[in-house]
Formats: C-alpha cells, sequence, structure tokens
C-alpha cells in the first residue's frame, strides 16, 4: 500500500511538470508573476518648513497621487535654493507618503512584501505602526516583509513612506526628491526563490551550442525543513527551449544555493543588432503541487576586452559607441516612465548609439530592461563619490555604513542582465590620487568579483593618465605624464579615462597589460538652433573658476557649431576622430546624450540644466548629432546648418554633415556656390557666403551621381502653429505617453528659427498634460504648466493617457498665430 502511495504520489508530480511543459510548447509559459504594481491611491505631504515638527497628526494635509512621484520637479525655480544651481535650483525638502490597503484572508501563510525600485533619499517606512527600516541611498531598490504586522480580510493596514531630502546640497546634478522609482506588493509561498535570487551566466558558447549555468538561492521560512523539486525551464520567443529538474531538502529558516546546467542547441546570441533574449522560469513544487514560480531574462553572448583589438562580441570586433546619462527625463523630472525612457533610447539608437553609462549611480531597472531589448552596451555604474565628499551632505556621510550593502545589492539586481558588460565603482573619486583610494577599490572590486565574475571593474578616472596641457592649443606633453594611484593599483580591469583624449593613442604604451574604455568624453556645450561666426574657432566656456581663455554671451546662449568646449574636454569631433583611429580604444561615452537638469555651465543663475547634451531636454537633436549619425550608421546623411534667416549680406558659415557620397554641392536660390569634400580626417564640410534670403539647397553625389538632396529655406513671419505627435495611438493603461512636438511656422509652412512665442495648451479627454519644455537651459518656466514659451521655433507638451479608451484632443495656440489641434488615440 506504501508503495502505492508513493507511485501515486510519483504520477500526480509528472502530471504537474507535464502540464506545465505542455502548456508551454503550445506557445506562452503560463506564469503567474509573483508581485503587483504598488502604485495608484497614495496620499502624499509635504513639508514645507524643515524647521516643523517632522510627525505627522490628524492635522496633517494630504493629496492623493499615483506613482512614480517627484515633488522637486513641482516646484518653482529658485535661485537661492539649498540645493543649488547644481541641484537644478529646485528644492528637495521634507516628504510623506501613506497608502491604505486589504490583503486577502487566504493570503495569511503567504509572505507579503512590500519592494520599492528606488526613493531619494533617507526613506523610512513604518507598517501598522511598526518601524521597518532606513535606506540612505535613493538610487537602488531594497524590499521590507510586512508579513508580521499585517491585517488580514477586511481589515485595513496603513503604510507610510518618509523621505527626507531636505539636507541641501547632496548631489552634484538634478536628483529629484520622492518615490520616484517603481514600487511593488509582492506574495510569495514561505518557500520561494529569494529576491534577486537567480544568477544566469553562459559559457562555451558557439553556433551549435551555449552552456547555461544558474545559479539559484532558495529560501525556506516555514519552521520545519522542506523537501522540494526545482524545475527550470528555458525559454526562446515563449517556445520551449530545454529544462532540467532536481531534488533538494532545505532546512527550516535557511536558505539553499542550488547549481544547474542547461546545454541550449543552435543558440540565437544576443547582439547590438539582434539584441535576442532567452528566458528562464524556475518552479517550485512542494507535496505535487507549484508554490513558486520566477522569471529571469538574460541573454546567451560572449564577449572579451582585447589588448589590441578593442571590444570583442561574439567574434566581431565592435566599437563602442556610447554616450553618458543622468537618470531625469527632462520635463518629467526624476519621476521614472518607461516610455519615456525608450523614447529617449530610439532617439540616440537613431543617432548610431549603442552604449549607455549610467552616470554616476545605479538606474532604474526599466532602463535596463529597455537596454537588453533594445541593445546597448551598458557600463553600469555605482557611486559619484567614497569617503571623501563633493558636496556638504553627499554619500560619503553614510559610506562606512552603507557602501558593502548598496554594492551588493546592485550587482545582484543587475547581474543577469546581457546589456551590461562593464561595472564602474566609481566616478572622479577623489581617493583615486592615493593609497587609501586604492584599499577601497580593491575591497569594491572584490564584492564585485564575488558575485559576478563575467564582466570587467573599471573606475571613470580623471584622469587615469595626469598630464601637461596648453589649455588653448591642446597640445599633450607625453613627456611630462605620470599616473594616479588607482589606475597603476591593479585593482581594475580596465583603465577608465574620463576627458585626456590626447593621451588616448599612448594607451598601450602607458598600460600595456590593461584595457582601454573612454568613459566621459567630450564635454562640449550648444544650445540647439543658436549659431555665432566664426564658426571655425574653438571656444572654452566660462566656468566657475578664472581661466586665461574664456568666452560667453550675456544671454547664456552657446553656439550650436560644434566650437564650444569646457576647459576639461575637447569638441565632439576631436575626440571621435582619435577613437575611431585606434582599433584598441575600445570605444567611449560621451558627456552627455541628452540634456539634464542641474550641473549647469557656466556653473550660475540662469542657467539651470546641462548645454552637454547631443539632444536638449526636450529630445530635440542638435546639429552635431547628425555628425554622429553620418558616422556611427550606415542611414545616408545630409545634414545642412545653420538656418536661413540673417541679415542682408552677412557672411555665414554653413555646414554639412553627409556620408555615402564623394562630395556635396551647395546652391543659393539655383546658383552654385561650391563643390566641397572632406580631407584627410574631416567630418564636416564648409562654405563661408554672403547671406540672401531665399533657398540654401545641398546636394551629395558620389561616382557624380545624385545621393541625397536637402534645403533650408528663409522664413519669414511666424503665422501658424503645426502639432506632431510621436505617437498618434497609446495605451489606457494610465501611464502611457505621447510626445508631442510643436514647430512655429510661417504661412508658407516654414519653421521660424528665431520664434520664441509663448504657447498654451488645452487637452480634451481621459487624459492629461504632465510636462512642457523648450529645451531652454535659462528657462525658469514650470515644466509641469500647461503653457511654455518656444526655443527657436520648438516646444515640447507630453501627454499621459488616463486608464480608459477613447479620445484625447490637445489643442496649442499663441497670441497672433493660428491655432492647432490634434487627435490622439486611447486603447
Amino acid at each position: 500500500m506504501k508503495n502505492q502511495n508513493n507511485f501515486l504520489k510519483i504520477m500526480i508530480f509528472i502530471g504537474v511538470i507535464s502540464a506545465f511543459a505542455f502548456n508551454a510548447k503550445k506557445g506562452k509559459p503560463e506564469f503567474t508573476s509573483r508581485k503587483t504594481k504598488f502604485n495608484t491611491g497614495w496620499n502624499f505631504h509635504l513639508n514645507d518648513s524643515i524647521k516643523d515638527q517632522d510627525t505627522i497628526n490628524k492635522n496633517t494635509t494630504w493629496r492623493t497621487l499615483n506613482l512614480p512621484h517627484d515633488w522637486s520637479i513641482e516646484g518653482e525655480f529658485d535661485e537661492k535654493s539649498p540645493a543649488g544651481y547644481g541641484g537644478g535650483a529646485l528644492n528637495g525638502g521634507l516628504g510623506w507618503y501613506k497608502k491604505t490597503f486589504k490583503i486577502p484572508l487566504e493570503n495569511k501563510e503567504k509572505i507579503t512584501t512590500i519592494v520599492f525600485d528606488g526613493v531619494y533619499r533617507n526613506s523610512q517606512v513604518w507598517i501598522n505602526g511598526h518601524y521597518l527600516g532606513k535606506r540612505p541611498n535613493g538610487f537602488i531598490g531594497f524590499q521590507y516583509d510586512l508579513s508580521p504586522y499585517l491585517n488580514y480580510g477586511d481589515k485595513i493596514n496603513e503604510l507610510i513612506v518618509k523621505v527626507d531630502n531636505s539636507k541641501q546640497p547632496n548631489s552634484r546634478w538634478y536628483s529629484g526628491s520622492g518615490i520616484f522609482r517603481n514600487v511593488w506588493l509582492q506574495t510569495t509561498d514561505k518557500l520561494h526563490v529569494e529576491q534577486w535570487g537567480t544568477y544566469v551566466t553562459t559559457s562555451k558558447v558557439t553556433s551549435k551550442s551555449a552552456t547555461v549555468h544558474l545559479e539559484t538561492t532558495i529560501k525556506n521560512q516555514y519552521a520545519a525543513s522542506k523537501s522540494a523539486t526545482i524545475l527550470t525551464t528555458i525559454f526562446k520567443n515563449d517556445t520551449k527551449v530545454a529544462s532540467v529538474t532536481q531534488n533538494i531538502p532545505i532546512a527550516a529558516n535557511a536558505n539553499q544555493v542550488l547549481n544547474q546546467e542547461i546545454i541550449v542547441k543552435n543558440p540565437i546570441l544576443w547582439s547590438i543588432e539582434k539584441p535576442e533574449l532567452y528566458t528562464t522560469i524556475t518552479t517550485i513544487v512542494i507535496n505535487n503541487t507549484i508554490v513558486d514560480e520566477y522569471k529571469t531574462t538574460f541573454g546567451i553572448r560572449n564577449f572579451k576586452f582585447d589588448l589590441d583589438k578593442g571590444f570583442i562580441l561574439n567574434g566581431k570586433q565592435v566599437k563602442i559607441k556610447g554616450v553618458c546619462m543622468h537618470h531625469d527625463l527632462g520635463p518629467l523630472g526624476s519621476a521614472i516612465n518607461t516610455r519615456a525612457i525608450e523614447r529617449q533610447l530610439e532617439i540616440l539608437k537613431g543617432m548610431g548609439v549603442n552604449g549607455i553609462r549610467t552616470s554616476h549611480n545605479p538606474p532604474a531597472p526599466e532602463l535596463l530592461d529597455l537596454c537588453d531589448k533594445m541593445g546597448f552596451i551598458v557600463m553600469d555604474e555605482a557611486f559619484d563619490m567614497w569617503k571623501k565628499a563633493k558636496t556638504k551632505y553627499d554619500y560619503s556621510q553614510y559610506w562606512d555604513q552603507w557602501h558593502a550593502k548598496d554594492l551588493q545589492d546592485q550587482i545582484l539586481r543587475d547581474r543577469n542582465h546581457p546589456s551590461i558588460f562593464i561595472w564602474s565603482i566609481g566616478n572622479e573619486i577623489p581617493e583615486q590620487w592615493s593609497e587609501e583610494g586604492v584599499i577601497i577599490a580593491k575591497e569594491l572590486s572584490a564584492i564585485v568579483k564575488k558575485l559576478d565574475t563575467t564582466r570587467l571593474v573599471t573606475a571613470a578616472m580623471n584622469p587615469a593618465v595626469n598630464m601637461n596641457i596648453d589649455e588653448i592649443t591642446l597640445q599633450f606633453e607625453k613627456s611630462k605624464t605620470y599616473f594616479n594611484a588607482l589606475a597603476t593599483s591593479g585593482a581594475l580591469d580596465i583603465i577608465g579615462y574620463n576627458y585626456a583624449h590626447q593621451t588616448f593613442e599612448y594607451h598601450q604604451e602607458n598600460f600595456p597589460n590593461v584595457p582601454f574604455i573612454a568613459t566621459e568624453t567630450t564635454s562640449a556645450l550648444e544650445t540647439r538652433g543658436h549659431y555665432e561666426f566664426p564658426s571655425d574657432t574653438i571656444k572654452v566656456w566660462p566656468v566657475r573658476w578664472d581661466l586665461p581663455f574664456t568666452t560667453g554671451n550675456a544671454d547664456y546662449t552657446v553656439s550650436a557649431f560644434d566650437q564650444v568646449r569646457a576647459p576639461w574636454g575637447s569638441t565632439h569631433e576631436a575626440t571621435w576622430k582619435v577613437i575611431k583611429k585606434y582599433d584598441f580604444l575600445a570605444g567611449m561615452y560621451i558627456w552627455t546624450g541628452f540634456d539634464y537638469i542641474g550641473e549647469p555651465t557656466p556653473y550660475e543663475w540662469p542657467s539651470i540644466s546641462s548645454y552637454f547634451g547631443i539632444v536638449d531636454l526636450a529630445g530635440f537633436p542638435k546639429d552635431v548629432y547628425y555628425m554622429y549619425q553620418s558616422e556611427w550608421t550606415d542611414k545616408t546623411v545630409l545634414h545642412l546648418f545653420p538656418h536661413w534667416n540673417w541679415k542682408e549680406g552677412q557672411n555665414v558659415d554653413v555646414w554639412a554633415y553627409y556620408n555615402n557620397a564623394d562630395a556635396v554641392e551647395l546652391f543659393l536660390n539655383g546658383k552654385s556656390v561650391g563643390v566641397r569634400s572632406k580631407k584627410g580626417d574631416d567630418l564636416h564640410v564648409i562654405w563661408s557666403i554672403p547671406f540672401q534670403a531665399g533657398t540654401l539647397k545641398a546636394v551629395s553625389r558620389k561616382n557624380g551621381k545624385i545621393v541625397m538632396e536637402t534645403e533650408i529655406k528663409t522664413a519669414k513671419t511666424p503665422a501658424l502653429l503645426k502639432l506632431t505627435a510621436d505617437r498618434n495611438t497609446i495605451n489606457a493603461d494610465g501611464n502611457d505617453l505621447s510626445f508631442v512636438t510643436v514647430a512655429i511656422l510661417d504661412a508658407n509652412g516654414v519653421l521660424v528659427p528665431n520664434a520664441n512665442n509663448e504657447i498654451e495648451f488645452s487637452l480634451k479627454g481621459n487624459g492629461k498634460i504632465i510636462g512642457v519644455c523648450s529645451g531652454d537651459p535659462v528657462s525658469h518656466e514650470s515644466y509641469k504648466g500647461t503653457k511654455h514659451t518656444a526655443l527657436n521655433g520648438k516646444c515640447l507638451v507630453v501627454i499621459q493617457a488616463g486608464d480608459q479608451a477613447g479620445k484625447l484632443e490637445l489643442t496649442a495656440s499663441a497670441k497672433g498665430l493660428q491655432s492647432s489641434t490634434t487627435t490622439i488615440t486611447i486603447k
């Protein structure tokens, strides 16, 4: 009888596993997520005075909102803000969040946790009056077990989160304030895969097979030991690829690490051109019942950093063409939105970017998910400072207690992402010049290597090689080179250079046994649509300290020709020419892909955002975008600038970026003004001609045949507005966005390049306006209003869908101009 019972149990178990596998073969695997978004229906209170008590009481006023939320972006730009200009001149403060909710009675024997993807900063959490803990770091995710303190059934639970961003300045750039990333409620059996409990690596990767190693941490919170069966199944495009099953005993209140290995035949490799992804689902079975399922996305690829050939991905040499990105989303502030990140990455991908550096902190998980799907080479960065402070109240004051935990959590959270190829343990760390820095770096590197042995560790050093350099001529005296302590310590697997492009060609001589990566380059500045002549004179923009050669404008505009740089950096063309020339230079990350709030250069009022971006705050490309597009993509490019509205007879420099052609001919009102072709390592061609109103036309040719034509026309008086949505249909999920560009046109439909009209917006339907922006670094207009002043003919308005299907009708109007209306469908 006993044998019969055992036989029946085995057959039932086989039935459970077979059913899972059968459903998987039919198509999409049946999978129930352990966590659900916990973003709606929160109450928020901002303590306007840090002198007030930081407690809440029955008289506290609350407003209802949904997360993610950044309260700083809702405020006014303030010249006297404690955050300073580095913080975007927007205030922090002390905020409180509260949410009430119920937990079903059937979950009483389960584990319920609250998961925060990021809270800036110094968050403290209570559930039903019980204190759960504090997390100073605003950029790393964390969770708390709510189970011991929950009410079940019809009884209400109250969750309270205190967020203290009142001590300023604590960041060198705009941080935002609040629960600015997603929150999740997670329900699991007492036997489950631990948080970030899977580690997937691939080895022996060929076109015929790949070995997938899976290390899974199983957590048993039962008071008794358990015997479980672990089924791990790999899927590709919802089709089962392979699986492995293992029976394990797990002691009471203990963790068990399980190692499994699966051979994937004929693997489809992850690459930047085709970022193919696999999914593994870990299924835990007890007594013939599935008690937990845990999904992990990964990619199969092999790579190395070669001393002579740079970065090699799947056996192919790939130049890393990357950009540095801060975490803010322009007019949306730091409140994370997946579509907003996706739009940024789409714009960068269109330029030819294949790499993202998460400067200078752990990114939102959604960014990494998108980089996996879209094909980017990610440098995942941990810290902007170690023990030595850069601002008065920054993370350095928590370093001793928290750095090991924060770094460990970052690696555990992110290590399965196939887009990540480099870990950066610090950016421009003051300790890099001392033995103290060497000790810290070795500790940090050891933490990383304990948790992930598959990727290289670097630090962004400013620079690895110190040098004697003439600020005007940028001439580097190699004989006076010396190295910082960190670069020569052996703690780093790859030498990270911030700037110092004059030293790049000597890398193999300076560091013969360590690969190269340019962690941060360029720092050129532009105001979109603003031009100064002569265009080929390199200028150094003024900064906080006096320099022998500076130039600037009273209105804080910067020429959009590639001619203005910060004193520590270079023009875009100068750095790319060096990186392009040498195979051993693996690639670079440009400062920056997009403009960002805070850290303005010049570092003074009225500037409130950077000028460094290749794309402005609104998401409008600057002209240099097309230089990279002509160099980094196969797309045929012929970009002509500046605009063609000048004083009659004024001498105007005209530039063209082009590719796939031998030369470009320029015509003014139908008459040729010359043919130009790039010589040597030139990246653009130039004409200098007197202005005459009309049409400027460029024609590129190859072997005498026309490749592409483009033209610019003189605009007349502003007459009308034109609305263009990036997507006319969006999802009714309460989060999806449509980014609508507003162009100011003359009566003939020509963009008016110097039009700066104030534009008002109105919206009908189940949605709302959540952002307005022109990309102007000195504009102090709120990003959260319903009106905004255009910059050089353009403005942006961001529309968010409601949670019901229907139509949205957006109207833009301006005094003296014909208004415009567009319709967006929500489905």
